[in-house]
């Protein structure tokens, strides 16, 4: 084990996590080749199978149970390491790790470039994924912060509201709706629909207010990102209910308009997890206390200057939520 290296037994532990060489490949930037080379050298310094493939999937052998819990142990001291470095260093050094949802992207850049002009010692790494590879990142302890998009289940999480999120109904600028006041939510029975895939939180979110009203949701397409729905509906394929913060951060290209249909907005709101009793480092717990102080105002500050048309004006979606 002398001759085994630090990159090679993070190699190990990602591809154990994942049981799969292609999807370590993909989390560490590398090619599959390389972590497949990585892992023969670690087996041959270990001198025992460390994993056995069935199927698609690897599987861990004793030895290789072993290494995994070696690893933990190793990277949980080098963290413990490095954190007790950057609180010797203050804010003027750092490296700060974000875990975050897709829909997430839209504004966790928005806060991030304020923060690293005020302490640009401090890297970040920041992953944007789905719900699923959030929570599993959560699960083993792989970042500082973490946005899902709902709660956690089975794992105890410190949580808190940072940013309100709300749900608009989106439809193309030329819509029969645009420009309608307070349009029941019976009109939307037999619109045609664009949804985000199944056991996705926005759909979730409508799929109970429909519920709720009786409308039945007419899925004509179902994509798995908020682009792509956008270009749908551009191209007139159908409406679709989404975040608001996914409209008016990109800015407004007069193509779309958010239709003032009643009990819309569906209020909604980020959170920001870590797991319970976590221990957030000095550059974590700033970029933490900077999200929940003055994350609201640098994004609302990006939606009033880059809005697309809607009626009711902006400042209503936000109206009803104490500051």
């Amino acid at each position: 084990m002398k001759q085994a290296t630090l990159h090679q037994l993070k190699v190990f532990e990602v591809t154990a996590r994942h049981g799969s060489f292609t999807r370590a490949a993909e989390e560490l930037f590398l090619t599959q080749p390389t972590v497949s080379i990585q892992m023969k050298q670690l087996t041959r310094a270990v001198g025992l199978t460390l994993f056995e493939q069935v199927g698609k999937r690897l599987y861990l052998t004793e030895a290789g149970k072993e290494l995994l819990a070696t690893c933990q142990d190793i990277f949980e001291r080098l963290d413990r390491f490095d954190m007790a470095i950057a609180n010797l260093k203050g804010l003027k050094q750092g490296h700060l790790r974000l875990s975050v949802i897709t829909t997430a992207k839209y504004v966790i850049p928005r806060l991030l470039g304020p923060f690293c002009h005020r302490y640009p010692g401090v890297d970040v790494s920041l992953i944007v994924t789905n719900h699923e590879q959030v929570v599993e990142r959560l699960r083993d302890n792989l970042d500082d912060l973490y946005i899902p998009s709902h709660t956690p289940e089975n794992i105890d999480v410190d949580q808190h509201n940072f940013l309100d999120n709300p749900l608009v109904v989106l439809a193309p600028s030329s819509h029969r709706l645009a420009g309608r006041q307070n349009i029941p939510i019976q009109e939307l029975n037999g619109e045609a629909f664009i949804m985000r895939e199944v056991g996705s939180g926005t759909r979730q979110a409508i799929e109970r207010l429909f519920a709720e009203h009786g409308i039945e949701i007419q899925v004509r397409l179902e994509l798995g990102s908020s682009e792509a729905i956008k270009q749908a509906i551009a191209g007139g394929l159908g409406i679709s209910v989404m975040s608001r913060h996914c409209l008016a951060l990109d800015g407004d290209s007069g193509q779309f308009t958010i239709l003032d249909v009643e009990h819309f907005p569906i209020q909604r709101h980020w959170q920001v997890v870590y797991p319970a009793g976590k221990q957030l480092s000095v550059v974590a717990q700033a970029f933490f206390d900077y999200m929940i102080q003055e994350g609201r105002t640098v994004i609302e500050d990006n939606l009033d200057r880059h809005a697309p048309p809607h009626h009711p004006p902006a400042v209503d979606v936000y109206a009803a939520v104490p500051a």
